[in-house]
């Protein structure tokens, strides 16, 4: 078995719960509020505008040895910059306030993923990084294209609303081959556990972040807890 579905096997768990959690269904079956898409974009936010912060830290504490990956890293970084910008923009197209998503703190799940992701850079292992890609790309691919068809269809928001998410979809198809080939060359367990674990802790916190959206139900407005 290659690394990378040693972690797809060791994953599953928690990916399963992820993709259990009732707004995601929501939104896959065009269900969703306006008001959770707006929420999810204002969450989105918070963590992809440190996407090219973190890649660029963990592309400067990558060792020699792994210099292979620091050139997949660069690469990274050029197709992920300004992402955060498209996630505003779609925010503005929902009609809402882009500067209060700028302003406002992260929810506790997203601050706390944020948070541990540099923290893994700065004192532990720099590849763990790719535990977090590895979450983040794989649910875009899962979901990313059929929610926004689904969403855009029921709220009946302009193709502007949805240019993080249909993007995303496609784009992360591509990114997900070049990872996998990439996960296949970590030959180093350190670097494996290192990157499995990041994986784990990002899907709880992914997770928990997707139970704290507001949800629809039957034309009521619920709000989980978060």
């Amino acid at each position: 078995m290659s690394f990378f579905e040693t972690l797809q096997a060791q994953t599953a768990e928690e990916r399963a719960a992820l993709f259990d959690v009732p707004v995601i269904a929501d939104a896959l079956a065009g269900t969703a509020s306006l008001e959770a898409y707006v929420a999810f974009l204002g969450q989105a936010y918070h963590h992809v505008r440190h996407t090219v912060p973190l890649m660029m830290a963990c592309g400067a504490r990558l060792p020699d040895r792994l210099e292979w990956l620091r050139g997949a890293v660069c690469e990274y970084i050029d197709e992920e910059y300004g992402h955060e910008r498209w996630i505003l923009d779609d925010i503005a197209a929902c009609g809402g306030d882009p500067q209060q998503v700028r302003n406002a703190r992260p929810v506790l799940a997203i601050e706390l993923m944020v948070a541990f992701l540099y923290d893994q850079v700065a004192r532990g292992n720099p590849v763990a990084l790719f535990g977090m890609v590895n979450v983040l790309e794989g649910t875009s691919i899962a979901l990313a294209t059929q929610a926004a068809g689904s969403l855009q269809s029921s709220l009946g928001l302009p193709d502007k609303a949805f240019s993080y998410l249909s993007s995303h979809g496609a784009l992360d198809q591509d990114h997900m081959a070049t990872y996998r080939q990439l996960m296949d060359r970590l030959d180093q367990a350190q670097d494996q556990q290192a990157v499995i674990h990041a994986a784990k802790v990002v899907y709880r916190l992914y997770t928990a972040m997707f139970e704290g959206l507001p949800r629809t139900s039957r034309g009521e407005v619920r709000h989980a807890a978060v």
